[in-house]
């Protein structure tokens, strides 16, 4: 577990935001990620989960879940990604998340209190569909312009939530997704696939809200550094991607400068 330039600034002006995704534990991974998420109060002001938290979406594995982020000392929150949608006991898996203290967003937000200042998450699983000049149409049949419509109303919900973040005066602002939004940080998968790890809709949502961060997962051949159109940065912190526990990023409380 290593930090990604850590600049050593404790004045208030920078949130060290700690992220991981596609963590996919079920009963025999109970404690593989504990001793390192206890350590989070000594590098990090709160962690993000970006979704694929369980294997099958069962309530055992998301009890295996909760069990390993209970009572960190930092705030955790999350979204579901699509395995834990996959036994459609995905309100189930959200209330053992929250009875352990996660904060679970699926289109709203959270506000924390860090370093002298506010963060606000947003967040929304998102849903496929492509990008830019190669993207699915909400046109056809039902079903077609159903998958549209789902990607459609998941990028609705981000956008809704960062506006929210917005108004409620945040100094660092977060976009937290599970399908990525742009195709930069799919790199490494097959282009074959990537209208099924994504959507541009999301990017849009995203530049158009505003943010200074978004953090996804779901692409674990991907790579970890991508930026929107309107310039956010975008980090695929899938844990295949990353290699380590979590991710450590340092973000200006000002929503100004680099993040590192």
């Amino acid at each position: 577990m290593t930090s990604h330039g850590d600049r050593g600034d404790r004045n208030g002006a920078v949130v060290r935001v700690a992220a991981v995704g596609d963590i996919h534990l079920s009963p025999d991974c109970r404690g593989l990620l504990r001793p390192s998420f206890e350590t989070l109060p000594l590098c990090a002001d709160l962690l993000l989960l970006a979704g694929d938290l369980t294997r099958h979406g069962t309530v055992q594995e998301a009890e295996v879940v909760a069990g390993e982020v209970r009572d960190l000392g930092v705030p955790v929150v999350a979204v579901l990604g699509n395995h834990d949608y996959h036994s459609e006991r995905e309100a189930d898996v959200t209330r053992v998340l929250t009875d352990a203290g996660v904060t679970v967003l699926e289109g709203d937000r959270v506000v924390l209190p860090v370093a002298g200042g506010k963060v606000g998450v947003a967040g929304a699983k998102g849903f496929c569909g492509g990008f830019a000049g190669r993207s699915a149409g909400e046109f056809g049949e039902r079903e077609m312009k159903d998958f549209v419509r789902s990607a459609r109303r998941g990028a609705e919900g981000l956008h809704r939530a960062l506006v929210d973040v917005s108004a409620d005066g945040c100094g660092a602002r977060i976009a937290l997704t599970h399908f990525a939004p742009v195709p930069d940080t799919l790199a490494g998968e097959p282009v074959e696939i990537y209208p099924f790890l994504g959507s541009y809709l999301l990017a849009e949502a995203i530049d158009g809200a505003g943010a200074d961060l978004a953090v996804h997962g779901h692409a674990h051949l991907g790579t970890e550094h991508g930026m929107t159109a309107g310039g956010v940065r975008v980090r695929n912190v899938a844990q295949p991607v990353i290699g380590r526990a979590f991710a450590l990023y340092h973000l200006p409380l000002a929503g100004s400068g680099p993040i590192v």
